[in-house]
């Protein structure tokens, strides 16, 4: 049977790198006792894997691991169990049942939601006009940045990564691409808007949170984004 588990990485947990997070739920799950299933051979481990992996330093209310198990008790008992069992700064979010030929959530990612805040003090001084310069910046049918790969520097138009960009009070929400065909970070849409606006980003200067992670229902130009969890069912 297949699992889909969403999960939130905040506080002190957002210093934690992916493959501490793997062995995090390694031991979550045995912690818990949920019947995971092993893989065979002569070095069993579980069958786990987690969608578009979260960078250093970033929050998240958005995360998702798929597990396969040999049985289950219901989606409100199984969450009981693991948060029970979690550390602070880890909680289940949901425990979903996919359909026996669902993808993995890391083969159909395809966009993601953040918010990003300025840190106190790090913030432009002129809020309004960063804000009304922001969505001109969005409204482009272009956006070229120049990205640094091991040929030298390359010219990259990354519009047709962002799928949304707003000004929501201090805070800026945007929809980006995510996974392996195109991956855009938030701090990089951030830094080419100051770029060409003439502004400086400092280091250290952007709060991330990842909200929510989308996979791509359907093909073409009939193909939707819809939540990971959406492609599961909970469980009575």
């Amino acid at each position: 049977m297949k699992i889909r588990i969403k999960f939130a990485k905040e506080g002190n947990m957002k210093f934690i790198g992916h493959l501490d997070v793997m062995r995090y739920f390694q031991k979550v799950m045995r912690r818990a006792d949920v019947d995971i299933r092993y893989s065979e051979g002569f070095s069993p481990h579980q069958i786990m894997s987690f969608a578009a992996p979260l960078g250093v330093g970033i929050t998240s209310r958005g995360e998702y691991v798929d597990i396969e198990v040999l049985s289950t008790d219901s989606s409100k008992e199984m969450l009981r169990r693991i948060n029970g069992v979690s550390v602070e700064g880890m909680e289940v979010l949901s425990y979903k049942r996919l359909p026996d030929t669902a993808a993995s959530a890391m083969s159909i990612v395809a966009a993601s939601d953040y918010r990003v805040t300025f840190r106190q003090g790090k913030a432009p001084e002129d809020w309004e006009g960063f804000a009304a310069g922001l969505e001109a910046f969005a409204d482009q049918d272009r956006i070229l940045v120049t990205k640094k790969t091991k040929k030298g520097e390359k010219e990259t138009d990354i519009r047709p990564m962002i799928h949304s960009l707003s000004v929501d009070g201090q805070a800026v929400r945007m929809r980006l691409a995510t996974g392996s065909v195109a991956n855009l970070k938030p701090e990089a849409v951030i830094r080419a808007y100051m770029d060409q606006a003439g502004l400086v980003l400092e280091d250290f200067a952007l709060l991330v949170q990842r909200e929510e992670v989308y996979g791509s229902r359907g093909t073409g130009e009939g193909a939707e984004l819809v939540a990971l969890d959406a492609f599961g069912e909970e469980i009575g």
